[in-house]
């Protein structure tokens, strides 16, 4: 199995869960989006369908905060994606936001057109729980209320997020 994993803003740094799962996932490989803290929707969009064309069939992606945006606005039904995990999505429709995230507005509304879960904090400080529901339905994503647990990120102190693993297999097992 081909795991693609999508960092948002930032680029999930070291002790990030997305970081610890490349290393323990085998097949796993981050997709290398570059301009990490000032990202533009028209440079990370082809990276992004260069890496699913690149990927074995089958393909799971496992995406964070911005990284859900961007898979969300790119989807294609001739990608070969089996799955995808989108864990905190941020919301660039919020005024709130910092540039480079708003940039990515509007949210993506359309299904996707592949298996998909959006996990969701109730403190994330970029999508309020009632927002990220909402894209769920949008995306027809499975939901998953994981309580406070902030931007679910390294902040959160998580490792190696035992209970996004879980997830991940629930989406891949079809539950």
């Amino acid at each position: 199995m081909s795991v693609l994993i999508v960092p948002g803003l930032g680029g999930s740094g070291p002790d990030h869960w997305q970081s610890l799962w490349e290393g323990e996932i085998a097949g796993a490989a981050r997709v290398e989006l570059g301009a990490w803290d000032d990202p533009e929707p028209q440079l990370w969009e082809p990276v992004i369908e260069r890496a699913v064309v690149a990927a074995r069939p089958g393909a799971v992606l496992v995406a964070h905060s911005l990284g859900c945006v961007l898979v969300a606005r790119c989807a294609k039904p001739q990608w070969t994606v089996k799955a995808a995990l989108l864990v905190a999505p941020a919301d660039a429709d919020r005024p709130d936001m910092p540039d480079p995230v708003r940039r990515f507005a509007p949210m993506p509304r359309q299904a996707l057109p592949f298996r998909s879960m959006v996990v969701a904090s109730r403190d994330d400080p970029y999508i309020d729980l009632p927002r990220a529901q909402e894209f769920a339905g949008f995306w027809g994503s499975a939901f998953r209320d994981v309580g406070s647990l902030g931007h679910i990120n390294s902040d959160s102190g998580l490792g190696s997020w035992p209970e996004g693993r879980g997830f991940l297999l629930q989406l891949l097992e079809g539950r």
